[in-house]
């Protein structure tokens, strides 16, 4: 039996034993998962440490490099956000409405699990954590294939996560990790359909076409985070600057970092001084009426035309002038890869237009897009920040993550 086929089977067999398991049971479980987190902060970096050795030593970049680093701080955030997921409310079996047929049978719509979940992820392993607290707590077996990139870091913390839950009767089977870092491994996972019920892809354009264009199971697409934000003409500059500022450099190699910034051609030339002193370490790419002007800068770069919609996930910023609300409008609808875009501006009605007429999954006025994220949304973490429209939209926490059925209660009707 393949090792593939194995995971699934035993992930299969959790999903029954986890609908067993009530909301002091899952309490008790993440609570001590966080707890473990902490004791083992140094085993945990130590195991960590060997990723990103071999990352250095296998030419990863430094954006790869920041999302594969666990850091005291990130290894208590990971603590905390199963902390938060554990104090939640029990979603699952909660009764999402009911009514009563014409015949006296009573029909109601009770949330429940989505079953078992396969996770493809690349470089970040405090996803492991987030997936897996997640999961148990929508009450889902998970599978996950993190990069061979990180297989120390993740085997290490699945081994924590199962260690310390099995003590407070988690199933056997409910989080697992399939280790091999060979393509063939997710070629098999992604039609295991007779097993897996939702595939969640989170990584590269190339991991995500692959997984498209082969899956036979359902999926939940997390897209690419090409984010922008517009800086209209009645923006406060100065608040404007700080917010951009934060949005690129607060940490540029995450999905929810911008990665163009538009300018209202009338504020343009006031705001663009401003911007290339407080970003002086980021690689300013202006389009070419903005670089005639402001070319002689050390950080300024004429942009080309694959600059913009790119996800650069590093110190690159691209910057373009528009005419106004409506050009900006249309310029994000075409551009952006549907993750976060966000609007700078005291003008009422074009704040209002710029949130109703943008269509991606979160929509900012006057704030920083690092805000898309399943923590800050207060979800105690996430499993991807989904930008298709079916099913779940934006940061996906435990909610997200379940479906619901009919049941219906009667006393001998036919029809």
């Amino acid at each position: 039996m393949s090792e593939i086929l194995e995971i699934c089977k035993e992930a299969k067999a959790a999903c029954n034993e986890l609908l067993r398991l009530d909301g002091k049971a899952k309490f008790e479980i993440l609570s001590a998962v966080a707890n473990e987190l902490l004791a083992q902060k140094d085993a945990i970096k130590a195991a960590n440490k060997k990723d990103l050795a071999n990352g250095e030593k296998s030419g990863l970049s430094s954006a790869l490099l920041d999302r594969l680093r666990l850091t005291d701080a990130r290894i208590e955030a990971m603590a905390q956000g199963v902390r938060e997921v554990a104090g939640f409310a029990e979603v699952v079996g909660e009764n999402l409405g009911g009514w009563t047929h014409p015949n006296g049978m009573q029909i109601s719509r009770i949330r429940v699990p989505l079953g078992v979940l396969g996770i493809i992820y690349e470089s970040r392993p405090n996803v492991s954590i987030d997936a897996a607290a997640l999961s148990l707590k929508s009450g889902n077996a998970v599978i996950l294939r993190g990069s061979s990139s990180a297989l120390n870091s993740n085997t290490f913390l699945v081994n924590l996560f199962n260690e310390a839950g099995a003590k407070k009767g988690l199933a056997k089977g409910t989080v697992q990790l399939v280790k091999s870092p060979e393509r063939e491994a997710v070629a098999q996972m992604i039609k295991m359909n007779e097993y897996i019920d939702v595939l969640i892809p989170r990584g590269g354009k190339n991991l995500k076409d692959f997984i498209v264009q082969n899956a036979t199971i359902p999926i939940i697409m997390t897209g690419a985070g090409v984010c922008h934000i517009f800086v209209d003409e009645s923006a406060n500059l100065d608040e404007a600057v700080r917010i951009i500022k934060n949005a690129k450099t607060q940490r540029p190699s995450t999905c929810n970092a911008v990665e163009c910034v538009l300018l209202h051609e009338k504020i343009a030339e006031k705001i663009l001084p401003e911007l290339i002193a407080e970003l002086s370490e980021v690689q300013l790419r202006l389009e070419a009426e903005l670089y005639e002007n402001f070319g002689g800068f050390d950080n300024v770069e004429p942009a080309g035309e694959e600059d913009f919609g790119a996800e650069f996930l590093s110190l690159v910023l691209a910057v373009k002038s528009v005419r106004d609300t409506d050009e900006a409008i249309s310029y994000i609808n075409a551009h952006s890869s549907g993750h976060s875009d966000a609007i700078l501006s005291a003008d009422y009605g074009n704040v209002e237009r710029f949130l109703n007429e943008i269509g991606s999954a979160v929509i900012y006025a006057n704030a920083s897009t690092r805000f898309s994220d399943g923590g800050e949304f207060g979800f105690g973490g996430e499993i991807g920040i989904s930008t298709q429209k079916l099913h779940a939209r934006g940061p996906m926490g435990v909610r997200e993550l379940t479906t619901y059925k009919y049941v219906v209660r009667g006393n001998g009707q036919i029809r």
